[in-house]
């Protein structure tokens, strides 16, 4: 199901810049790029705790999905904790995967 899920990551990633890694994530989310935050679920506590309260302070849709390792084949780079998706109707049709 991750695999259905996590494509369209991959897609977006393919389509245009798709951050990776936690420090470039943040800046997405406190600069109001950021339309979706995938966090690994094997992320650590401090980097998922982070990365939550950073989404809702600043009112950023996220989602736990996969692991570090999936996170990183779908975009295509080394394991990853978070993916910021910046792009509108790619978060969207990712978030419309989780809802079915």
């Amino acid at each position: 199901m991750n695999e259905r899920r996590l494509g369209m990551s991959g897609t977006a990633k393919r389509a245009g810049p798709v951050p990776t890694g936690e420090f470039i994530c943040a800046k997405s989310i406190k600069a109001g790029i950021a339309k979706l935050v995938i966090i690994a679920c094997d992320a650590s506590d401090n980097t998922k705790k982070s990365l939550t309260n950073s989404c809702k302070y600043y009112n950023v849709r996220h989602i736990e999905c996969g692991t570090m390792a999936d996170l990183g084949k779908y975009t295509g780079s080394s394991e990853r904790a978070v993916v910021s998706v910046n792009d509108n109707n790619f978060a969207k049709a990712i978030l419309d995967r989780f809802r079915n």
